[in-house]
């Protein structure tokens, strides 16, 4: 069987990025049951409400959705257990002495599969407050606006 290449995207969490903002990014190892693997290879997840903790020196992924596998028998996995992030200890120092400062928290970004194996994307975040996320979106819709008028005016200058 040939090895998988590349990386193939299972889910993302596109709300963080608008309730966040994202200071730094790390990519994790995830200890998956067999089950849970099969599961996420049909492409079936959901981060919506996932957060990172850290006990102790392990990180841990809480509250992601992987569905239970449908061919699966008694051996199933549960869809919303915790599930062991794999990083080298530096990083999960630094993410434990940034996580205790307040208003950041760590939160997963995107769930993949990278040259076989499943991976996440997490992120050191500072919450937004209601102002900035409107901020935001003007600065996206401003920037759309622009783009729109610059594309025009050079559809009129080319006809």
């Amino acid at each position: 069987m040939a090895k998988e290449k590349g990386r193939k995207m299972i889910a993302q969490n596109k709300k963080a990025r608008h309730d966040y903002l994202v200071i730094d990014t790390y990519e994790a190892g995830l200890v998956l049951t067999g089950t849970e693997v099969k599961s996420l290879r049909q492409g079936r997840a959901s981060l919506a409400d996932g957060f990172v903790q850290i006990d102790g020196d392990e990180a841990w992924l809480h509250n992601v959705h992987v569905p239970e596998y449908s061919q699966g028998t008694w051996t199933n996995h549960s869809a919303r257990r915790k599930r062991k992030l794999l990083l080298h200890r530096l990083e999960i120092d630094k993410l434990q002495s940034k996580s205790q400062e307040t208003g950041h928290t760590i939160v997963p970004l995107a769930l993949y599969f990278k040259d076989g194996r499943a991976k996440v994307e997490i992120a050191l975040a500072k919450g937004k407050k209601e102002y900035d996320k409107r901020q935001t979106l003007r600065e996206k819709q401003d920037r759309r606006e622009t783009e729109r008028a610059v594309s025009a005016v050079r559809r009129r200058q080319g006809a």
